[in-house]
């Protein structure tokens, strides 16, 4: 295994670090009670990777049993009890545990606690899932084409 080819050509170094403070307002929040932060987008990693902070209310649920074709989802809990199906069993999960989960492996996760719950996803390549983030929590209202269509889109299939 080697490094890939380089992407940088300079030779002494650019200013282009982004810092983002931990006081940032959340870039959505969420109708039960959590929130989510935009660490890093495809679009400010030039698609290298996308980097979220998943905050969850007590007993908000998650997503159902799904893959991704395209995209990895590694988890990286930083509080609370999330509980996370590896494709064959659930486990409750706490701070500084964390799970990979490589294109097609089936996955889900969800809050059943009575008290909050926050993790980091990262999702490889980079993809956009800001859209995803803002929209999902309104697909059941659409017609079936609708939101099928929105799903591929984001690259989820569900199997439940």
């Amino acid at each position: 295994m080697s490094y890939p080819e380089p992407v940088y050509a300079g030779g002494e170094g650019e200013i282009t670090a982004v810092y983002r403070p931990a006081d940032t307002a959340p870039n959505l929040l969420t109708r039960s009670g959590g929130s989510t932060d935009y660490l890093a987008t495809t679009g400010s990693t030039h698609g290298e990777f996308g980097l979220y902070r998943i905050t969850m209310g007590p007993r908000a649920g998650g997503p159902a049993t799904h893959f991704h074709r395209s995209i990895s989802e590694s988890f990286y809990i930083l509080g609370g009890t999330v509980r996370i199906f590896d494709g064959e069993r659930w486990t409750d999960t706490g701070e500084g545990d964390f799970l990979y989960v490589p294109q097609g492996g089936l996955h889900a996760f969800r809050n059943d606690s009575d008290e909050p719950a926050s993790m980091l996803l990262l999702f490889t390549p980079g993809a956009p899932r800001e859209e995803y983030f803002e929209k999902v929590g309104q697909v059941s209202d659409w017609p079936e084409k609708q939101r099928a269509e929105f799903f591929i889109k984001h690259d989820t299939y569900w199997t439940d």
